[in-house]
């Protein structure tokens, strides 16, 4: 074999599934249509947000890069939701669209173990059973031991305005054509998604005093758990919030036959969570008016992203849509918006590992799955490179839980689920978000990433030492109680509580409102001498503010945890199988779930479905 691992794509996913091979010391091989395009952000300039900043957390608790990347350069780091609960707050950075891939590219360059080729794929090398290699349309053949399919919305792709049609990827790139016909030739099933983007404005063209300032949040936040260095909220540059007008819904409805949305030409399903703003005004036509973010896109161009605004409308209706926002009446545009159209495989064909079912030796992450969003590429190229090295090393693949990270509630609703339009990461999908904080990644997921071979020793000794210092903490706070000291009675009525009646144990006082773990700390001699940082030190007033509600979910978890490690053995006949209703059959020999907790999770598959199932494998047992 040339190569361990062939990586194909150079995107986020692509990317992620190249460094963590390469960084569990294998051989690898990423190719891509254009390495200065490597780590591109083609649509909105930002990494996190809703889930998906959590996501980063956990790529970067597991060993992954794009954490790292995303606290190199940023234009903005803010934390959202902070009047919520700690279940949904999680982090958002506006990057910088030149410094963040260019970061990513000399990594990548740079990196041992990793070499990477400019080519387009357009065939696989495979006998009857197993996938083995890529033939490019350069002329090239390159062998592997395993394949990771990572090839974003470049596969036949199209970009759309209006009634103009080019055969483009994303910002104009060379489509990926001939892979996705071959997949169809080995009887991998694809179908057909859309997604889009807004258009690019001159900053100076724009009237920003008509626009409400939306700044950066103070503090040292970041993805991820090793940077040391912060920029100052005050050097951060501001994004800006205005509304659509009145006239702007007038001139989307006059002009709707000429969107490529509605006049027939795409045929790919959109996202429903991020919609073009002609489908808001069509779908929310009792919304007066729709929000609009104006976000940089980097410190060395004077470029501006309307977020909120992707459209694919012709050309000279997108001047009269835009030149109708408040400020923007002189706007002078340096990109037009467009639609893209691109192949994917449905999430059916892949298992629980990334891996098709029907290809040992081939994997496929991020949009080619069916998801959107840089972040879920940036999960899925992680974990399927994890997996890919795991199987090369003859070990137990890595399965993440609904319980332990977004990344595995992500994977686990694909392939129990499918998806029938790109699929996006939300809180709300989560079960137990309250165990999936943004605080708590590397308590979570840095003994897995330690395990696999991608968090090393010294980053791991200094985890270990902050998870057993914030263990002490607690314990020391459950084990002293806090009397009628003046000291202690000044601080708790200056918060407005009553005076303390007898001793109060100083985890329960801590559980308080606005109690901050520092003053008590203060009152304890036993907490001398252990350092927690400001991460730690959050960990520790939530897990005490929390404490019920963790215990709760906790509870609920092991419940769930129970089903998954029931495993279905291989072979089992769901369509001749007495007693399982005729689409719980379907569903099941279609999915093939591993364990009794995937297949519960199956739609179409209730309670009475499982009940079967069990009784059926312990009969074959």
């Amino acid at each position: 074999m040339d190569f361990d691992v062939i990586v194909v794509g150079g995107g986020h996913a692509g990317l992620e599934a190249a460094f963590a091979c390469a960084h569990m010391g294998h051989k690898t091989l990423l190719v891509t249509i254009n390495i200065k395009k490597m780590g591109n952000m083609p649509c909105n300039p930002s990494i996190g947000g809703s889930a998906k900043g959590i996501v980063v957390r956990e790529i970067d608790a597991l060993g992954g890069m794009m954490g790292k990347a995303a606290d190199h350069h940023y234009l903005q780091m803010k934390m959202l939701n902070t009047g919520k609960g700690p279940g949904v707050q999680c982090l958002r950075a506006q990057q910088d669209k030149l410094e963040y891939p260019d970061y990513l590219q000399q990594l990548a360059l740079n990196a041992e173990n990793l070499t990477v080729k400019e080519d387009i794929v357009n065939e696989l090398i495979h006998d009857d059973k197993h996938v083995f290699g890529v033939k490019t349309t350069g002329g090239k053949e390159y062998t592997a031991i395993a394949v990771i399919l990572t090839t974003g919305t470049y596969m036949e792709s199209k970009i759309f305005r209006g009634n103009e049609v080019l055969n483009e990827g994303p910002d104009g790139e060379k489509p990926s054509l001939g892979l996705s016909p071959y997949l169809r030739k080995m009887g991998i099933v694809t179908t057909r998604f859309k997604t889009g983007t807004p258009p690019r404005i001159k900053s100076d063209s724009i009237d920003f005093s008509k626009g409400s300032i939306q700044p950066g949040t103070k503090g040292k936040l970041a993805f991820s758990y090793e940077t040391k260095e912060f920029i100052p909220v005050e050097e951060q540059i501001p994004c800006y919030l205005i509304y659509t007008q009145p006239k702007t819904h007038e001139i989307i409805k006059k002009h709707l036959k000429d969107s490529a949305m509605y006049s027939g030409l795409i045929t790919g399903v959109g996202p429903r969570y991020c919609p073009s703003i002609e489908s808001k005004i069509v779908n929310f036509a009792d919304k007066e008016r729709h929000q609009l973010f104006l976000e940089p896109e980097s410190r060395y161009t004077d470029s501006i992203y309307i977020q909120g605004f992707s459209t694919s409308m012709p050309r000279d209706v997108q001047e009269e849509m835009v030149r109708s926002l408040p400020g923007f009446e002189n706007a002078v545009f340096l990109k037009y918006a467009y639609a893209i159209e691109y192949d994917l495989v449905v999430p059916e064909e892949y298992g629980a590992t990334l891996e098709i079912k029907k290809w040992p030796g081939l994997y496929v992450a991020g949009q080619i799955c069916g998801t959107s969003g840089y972040e879920e590429a940036a999960g899925l190229g992680l974990m399927a490179g994890i997996n890919a090295c795991l199987k090369i090393e003859n070990r137990d693949p890595l399965i993440l839980r609904r319980d332990q990270s977004y990344i595995g509630v992500m994977i686990d609703d694909l392939v129990t689920k499918g998806t029938l339009e790109p699929y996006r990461l939300m809180s709300s999908r989560a079960e137990f978000r309250l165990l999936l904080r943004h605080d708590n990644a590397d308590l979570r997921l840095t003994d897995i990433g330690h395990d696999v071979g991608l968090i090393k020793e010294e980053r791991y000794q200094h985890f270990l030492e902050k998870k057993n210092n914030i263990s002490r903490v607690i314990e020391i706070l459950k084990n002293n109680y806090l009397g009628k000291k003046k000291e202690v009675e000044d601080y708790i009525t200056s918060l407005g509580y009553l005076e303390l009646k007898g001793g109060i144990q100083a985890f329960e006082l801590l559980k308080r409102p606005n109690v901050k773990y520092t003053e008590i700390a203060k009152f304890i001699p036993d907490l001398e001498g252990i350092y927690l940082d400001d991460s730690a030190i959050e960990e520790v007033e939530i897990i005490a503010k929390y404490e019920g509600y963790i215990v709760k979910q906790i509870k609920e978890a092991e419940g769930m945890a129970k089903l998954d490690m029931m495993k279905i053995p291989e072979g089992l006949d769901y369509l001749n199988m007495d007693g399982l209703a005729l689409e719980a059959r379907s569903k099941l020999n279609k999915i093939q779930p591993l364990t009794i907790g995937q297949a519960s999770r199956i739609s179409g598959v209730n309670p009475a479905d499982i009940s079967i199932l069990i009784l059926n494998i312990k009969k074959r047992s």
